[in-house]
């Protein structure tokens, strides 16, 4: 989750910087009492327990996971779904044949499937991620961090 939030930061959508992620305490308050009541993100999980990676998973250990996320979506109606990675978007749908970017809306919800954060280059999530805030948040301003300043902080 920590890369991912690098990823965020990098993008614009959270304002604290890379070093503050850094830090475990900043990292937890940041999680408990801005995440969701002002960033207005949320993380589900397709399944409830570590996994490196989602291709491992046994054939139908999702199922539970897959029937949240709808619910969720079905329910609370949130103007977008990202998906993080391929694979994990195919096992919510059942479905091999998908690209990244932009899918079919799911009960008036927009739905994007996102490159897996661990692999390839960190640019070309960070620009999927300012796409998807783009539309979910249109007025929101973005971050003012600077690109040269994104450059030089290592993840």
């Amino acid at each position: 989750m920590i890369k991912y939030l690098y990823l965020l930061s990098r993008a614009g959508i959270i304002s604290e910087t890379i070093e503050e992620l850094r830090e475990d305490r900043k990292l937890k308050q940041i999680y408990d009492e801005k995440f969701n009541r002002i960033y207005k993100l949320g993380f589900i999980n397709i399944i409830d327990r570590p996994t490196h990676d989602v291709s491992l998973l046994k054939k139908g250990e999702e199922m539970p996971g897959v029937n949240k996320i709808d619910s969720i979506i079905r329910i609370h109606k949130p103007r977008i779904v990202c998906f993080i990675g391929k694979v994990t978007y195919q096992k919510f749908t059942g479905t091999k044949d998908i690209t990244f970017g932009w899918q079919p809306d799911l009960y008036n919800s927009k739905i994007y499937v996102m490159h897996f954060p661990i692999r390839g280059e960190a640019s070309v999530r960070v620009n999927e991620l300012k796409e998807v805030a783009a539309y979910a948040f249109p007025s929101r301003p973005v971050s003012s961090h600077t690109e040269e300043k994104k450059q030089n902080i290592k993840e």
